[in-house]
C-alpha cells in the first residue's frame, strides 16, 4: 500500500476496495490490540502469520515516549513467524469498527504498512488486516543494544503510560495465552535484572480497567483454545 503514503484517506479507500466490504474482516492482533482492542469482534481465534515476525522496534513519540524522550512500540517486521490472534468483525459493524481502528492505528496518515496477511488458524486460513513496518520508516530504530532499551524502559513515559507497562502487559497477554515469546521473555528477563518493575501492576489502574474492560467485550464471543507457540525472528532482528 504504498499509493498516498500521507493521505490516510485514500490509504484507507484503498484498503477498503481490496476488502471488499462483502466478505468477513478479520484483524491481525500481535500485542496491544490483544489485550486492549477497543472493539466487538463477533469471533477470534488463535493464528499464525509466516513471514513476519513481533518486534520493539518502533519509536513512540505519543502514546509511549515523548519527542524528547521517544518510546517503543512492538511491529510487524517482515521475515520470521509470528503467533497472534484474529478477530473477526461483526458484519453490522465492521465499516464503524475499521473506521475506529483506524483512528487508532494510523494517526496523521499513520507509520504502519496496513495489508492483509494470510493467517493460520484451527479452522482454516484467513486473510487478516495487519499493520506492519518497513525497515525504511524514520520510525524504524533497528537494532537496539540491551542498555539502550532498559534506558528507555526506565524513563520513556507517553499518553497511555510507560514503554514499560506496555511491554509488561504484552507479555503477560501472551503469556496467559500459551504464546511463548523467547525475545518478549528475554526483554523481560533484561528488565528485570536491571531492577524495572516488570510485573504488569505497574500499570495505573485506571488503565488496566480500560484494557480488560476491551477485552472482556472481545472474549464473550465465541472463540478457539489457544495453542503454545512461539515469535521468531530472523538473525537481523535480533
Amino acid at each position: 500500500m504504498s499509493a498516498c503514503p500521507h493521505d490516510p484517506a485514500a490509504r484507507l479507500a484503498l484498503l477498503r476496495a481490496q476488502w471488499g466490504g462483502r466478505g468477513d474482516l478479520w484483524v491481525f492482533g500481535y500485542a496491544s490490540l490483544i489485550w486492549r482492542p477497543e472493539f466487538e469482534a463477533a469471533e477470534h481465534r488463535p493464528a499464525l502469520v509466516r513471514g513476519w515476525h513481533r518486534a520493539l522496534r518502533m519509536r513512540s513519540q505519543i502514546n509511549r515516549g515523548t519527542p524528547q524522550q521517544p518510546g517503543l512500540v512492538f511491529a510487524l517486521m517482515g521475515g520470521g513467524a509470528c503467533r497472534g490472534f484474529v478477530y473477526r468483525m461483526r458484519p453490522e459493524t465492521a465499516e464503524a469498527e475499521l473506521e475506529r481502528l483506524w483512528d487508532r492505528e494510523m494517526v496523521g496518515g499513520g507509520i504502519y504498512d496496513p495489508r492483509f496477511l494470510p493467517c493460520q488458524t484451527p479452522q482454516g486460513t484467513v486473510a487478516a488486516l495487519a499493520f506492519t513496518l518497513s525497515r525504511r520508516s524514520e520510525h524504524y530504530t533497528g537494532r537496539l543494544c540491551d542498555e539502550d532499551v532498559v534506558a528507555i524502559l526506565r524513563h520513556a513515559r507517553g499518553r497511555y503510560g510507560t514503554t514499560l507497562q506496555y511491554l509488561a502487559e504484552t507479555a503477560g497477554a501472551l503469556r496467559e495465552r500459551g504464546v511463548h515469546d523467547r525475545e518478549i521473555e528475554r526483554l523481560m528477563r533484561v528488565a528485570a535484572g536491571a531492577g524495572l518493575p516488570v510485573h504488569t501492576d505497574d500499570q495505573p489502574a485506571a488503565a488496566r480497567r480500560v484494557g480488560r474492560r476491551s477485552e472482556s467485550r472481545s472474549s464473550s464471543v465465541s472463540s478457539s483454545a489457544s495453542t503454545p507457540g512461539s515469535s521468531t525472528s530472523t538473525p537481523t532482528a535480533g
